[in-house]
């Protein structure tokens, strides 16, 4: 397939699985990493776009693309403040549904977390309930919004409470059952599959994947 594939977020958890993925799938013949800086990878179909997500409407003509993968995100810790993972989580990830919808683009993936409710009395799970109602509206063709539990997979920086709850989940594990199964952890490549799975059915309307659909694996019909 002649397609662009778009992706930000590329040297992030999921983004470092999804990229290599984008890269050998025959569905795209161009894929556009976005990000603040250039990535180390080159690689015949790659093209790479140093934004400023700040000021991303000034580059919208950097935005073309048939398909959009957003795998930004952080935490409050690593960011530095709440306004800071706001801007990360939130302002960044629905101006790039924005502007690539206005682009034409038709379909977006976008990794969110489990227990996003706009409503949420726990913060991080507002601002990625709110981040999902705002790309609902968005005029894609098809919305992909995955809902991991804890993310398995290397950080370039340890988080020790991560670490512990990846143990823990790990023990229980056997008792995470029927519908207990959206609880377990997930690995960020199994995340990243399904993101080009889901592209692949290339359908229509809003799915929402949590984490043991996920670990399932999307077949994908492209």
């Amino acid at each position: 397939m002649n397609k662009t594939a778009l992706i930000a977020g590329a040297s992030g958890l999921v983004g470092q699985h999804l990229l290599p993925l984008l890269l050998a799938s025959d569905r795209y013949s161009k894929v556009i990493a976005v990000g603040r800086r250039a990535l180390p990878q080159v690689h015949p179909k790659l093209e790479q776009r140093v934004v400023d997500f700040d000021h991303l409407e000034e580059q919208r003509l950097k935005l073309i693309a048939d398909d959009v993968y957003c795998c930004l995100g952080t935490t409050i810790r690593q960011a530095g403040s709440k306004e800071a993972f706001y801007a990360v989580d939130y302002l960044y990830v629905v101006k790039l549904a924005a502007l690539t919808a206005g682009n034409f683009a038709a379909q977006l993936m976008v990794v969110s977390a489990m227990g996003a409710d706009a409503d949420s009395r726990f913060y991080y799970n507002r601002v990625k309930g709110e981040m999902e109602d705002a790309v609902r509206q968005t005029p894609f063709r098809a919305i992909h919004i995955f809902r991991p539990s804890l993310l398995l997979g290397n950080r370039a920086e340890k988080r020790l409470g991560e670490q512990v709850g990846a143990v823990m989940l790990q023990l229980v594990k056997p008792l995470l059952l029927g519908p207990l199964r959206k609880y377990r952890a997930v690995s960020a490549e199994a995340v990243a599959r399904a993101m080009l799975g889901a592209a692949g059915q290339d359908g229509g309307g809003t799915r929402v994947y949590l984490s043991d659909e996920i670990a399932a694996g999307i077949r994908s019909d492209g």
